[in-house]
């Protein structure tokens, strides 16, 4: 081990050189966690060095190469996180993709980053990449780390895990320098070198290859790790997109500058009992990972006895008035924190507890803006839940909320290092050391997006409320105003339809019109609930959201937010005046979501333009039909005729002088 530790002393200023010095430092610590047919595996830090180390030899020996570019599709798996670093150590860059993507998207990502190896989970992703040969010249090795259905295939260049891995083994057995030979190898790679290239999930367009270096990465963790006191006694939950930067953050960059425990899940259906199992310390989810956990808990609810109905109702009441007062240090009174004392033994505690959530130190939502009744609904539990805005091109950080400063509708001020300014047409610039180097073969749209001096163009609009904190409104391309001059902010108005459980998505359109309207995708699992207990009946997805029941149910919360739109003046002419109900769920496999869950607007402002046409030609009803992909490829068709309804907009003054009384 001295050998490693004359390599980790160097400057641990990459991923592999910050291995050597968690398996001195933290050799006895667990790492890692998998769980397997129900039961948890561990990996201390010093087997992830055996393990990776192993593993990166037997790359080395099939013939990779420093500059090579080897993609990581999977799930979350400790060997796919460990291939990445084994990858970094031999000088090649991996590229995570997202695993759900269809062979098409995935065969742009592989191509245009003229990857050379994958690492994969299992036999559906060997097989996409196989079936991508022609798209994908350039790529060569595939290794697998699940062998079930792969026995009989040609494994001239197809490979299993353990077999590279065992590579590794007999040249570190058949040569007593190999070890040293190895970190040495890595001993001169810097911070400024590429340590992974992530692609945008292309709401506008094509994804785009970032680039991002050991500096960006490992400064910018080490930040947000002093931020939140995080250190090596955190416990994490890895079960997000490997290719999306948050995850690459939480579970590895920070896991490995912290030292900290990454628990990976079993697969995605075990991930409520996973969570409860592990009862996270760290813990980030995208809001509508939040929106749905509160959906759950509020269907449930429904269905519970009267008794602990009002009892949850009650609670929730006194949550809302003075828990996240309580949870800020702030001054309540007594009676008040004695009922909330009583809530958090009969409501808030035994909620956190089915969460999963009941050794929480810190959680973050980013990604999209959350509702801000939703994020005070965890913190009034309790729950120092915190909002960050952040980009791939960023490596994540851009703003934190500092506890004690913490509202719903900003973002926070600067994270460590980072600087913030609000260009003239009110787009958020930043200018920090997780900056990326460069879009990759694309040098055009990387002088569009940072300047000489290094500042990037974010693409939101936002402002510096006095407090300090950046609030944003919405993206800068999406935000306008009606043809009143009324702003127009469609994200602002789309979390506030999405607080209800029974919309999962909604898009809104209104820019350079003369009114608001809006496509609502109901929760099929809310609504469904809701539907057994009106004796509703149901054969489908689209049945049920053509259902006039459904429609009279959703026209309430759409009246709701017009009432809440009313009394801010700022929104206050933007209120909801049109909207239907798609016969359809958005889903990113027809391209109307990226793999992140974002709604692409362009794409469906052209697919669904009849429908566009008729919120706004007083049509009462429109017929569609809508191209889609099925799980299992085949493309078919929904047709359907889809009901469109008024709404009458409240007016300003009177909304006021009702909240007022």
């Amino acid at each position: 081990m001295a050998g490693l530790a004359e390599v980790a002393s160097c400057g641990e200023d990459t991923f592999p050189k910050i291995l050597l010095r968690n398996a001195i430092d933290f050799g006895t610590r667990t790492a890692f966690r998998e769980k397997n047919f129900g039961i948890w595996q561990s990996w201390t830090w010093s087997d992830v060095l055996n393990e990776i180390r192993s593993f990166s030899l037997g790359l080395k020996e099939l013939g990779l190469q420093p500059g090579d570019k080897v993609a990581i599709v999977g799930a979350n798996r400790p060997r796919l996180y460990w291939s990445m670093v084994a990858a970094q150590a031999v000088g090649a860059v991996p590229v995570p993709v997202y695993a759900d993507s269809v062979a098409e998207e995935m065969a742009y990502v592989l191509g245009h980053a003229e990857v050379r190896f994958a690492v994969v989970e299992d036999q559906e992703q060997v097989d996409k990449l196989q079936s991508m040969s022609t798209e994908v010249p350039s790529l060569t090795q595939i290794i697998y780390d699940e062998t079930r259905g792969l026995r009989d295939y040609d494994h001239t260049n197809l490979h299993d895990f353990s077999v590279v891995q065992e590579r590794g083994r007999k040249v570190l057995a058949a040569d007593a320098g190999a070890e040293k030979a190895w970190a040495d190898g890595f001993s001169a790679a810097t911070g400024t070198d590429i340590a992974v290239m992530l692609y945008t999930s292309g709401t506008t367009g094509r994804p785009k290859g970032v680039m991002l270096s050991f500096d960006n990465l490992v400064i910018s963790a080490r930040n947000g790790n002093t931020f939140d006191s995080l250190d090596e006694s955190e416990e994490v939950l890895a079960y997000l997109p490997m290719a999306w930067i948050g995850d690459h953050v939480f579970s590895l960059a920070q896991a490995f500058t912290a030292a900290y425990c990454v628990n990976c899940p079993e697969n995605m259906d075990t991930i409520e009992v996973d969570r409860l199992e592990i009862a996270p310390s760290y813990f980030f989810a995208p809001p509508r990972v939040f929106e749905n956990m509160l959906t759950s808990i509020l269907v449930k609810m429904e269905d519970a006895g009267p008794t602990k109905k009002k009892l949850f109702d009650y609670f929730l009441g006194v949550a809302r008035n003075c828990g996240e007062k309580i949870l800020n240090g702030e001054s309540v009174p007594l009676k008040d924190r004695f009922l909330y004392g009583l809530g958090n033994f009969f409501v808030y505690a035994p909620l956190k507890n089915r969460m999963g959530l009941t050794r929480l130190k810190v959680g973050y939502t980013a990604g999209e803006a959350i509702g801000p009744e939703i994020f005070q609904f965890y913190r009034g539990l309790g729950l120092n839940l915190k909002q960050l805005y952040g980009q791939t091109e960023a490596s994540v950080y851009i703003t934190l909320q500092p506890d004690g400063e913490i509202y719903g509708d900003t973002v926070g001020k600067p994270a460590p290092d980072v600087e913030l300014k609000i260009a003239d047409n009110g787009e958020v610039l930043y200018r920090s050391p997780g900056v990326f180097v460069g879009y990759f073969k694309n040098d055009e749209a990387t002088r569009s997006t940072k300047t000489e001096d290094g500042w990037v163009h974010t693409g939101d609009a936002g402002f510096i409320a006095d407090n300090g904190h950046l609030k944003i409104i919405d993206r800068a391309k999406d935000v306008g105003k009606l043809t009143s001059g009324a702003l127009f902010a469609p994200k602002y108005i789309e979390n506030k339809l999405k607080f209800f459980p029974n919309i999962k998505e909604a898009v809104a359109f209104g820019n350079e019109r003369d009114m608001v309207g809006v496509f609502i995708n109901i929760d099929l699992t809310s609504v469904g609930s809701w539907a057994e207990r009106h004796n509703v009946n149901y054969a489908s997805y689209q049945e049920l959201a053509a259902h006039p029941d459904v429609y009279a149910m959703i026209e309430g919360h759409v009246d709701q937010v017009n009432r809440d739109l009313a009394a801010e003046p700022m929104m206050a002419g933007a209120q909801i005046q049109r909207f239907l109900i798609l016969h359809k769920e958005l889903d990113a496999d027809d391209g109307e979501l990226t793999r992140t869950q974002k709604v692409r607007r362009t794409f469906i402002a052209d697919r669904y333009a009849p429908l566009i046409e008729a919120l706004y030609d007083g049509s009462t009803q429109k017929y569609v039909k809508t191209e889609v992909t099925f799980e299992d490829g085949r493309i078919g068709a929904i047709e359907a005729t889809v009901e469109i309804r008024n709404l009458t907009p409240h007016p300003v003054g009177a909304i006021q002088q009702e909240a007022a009384e």
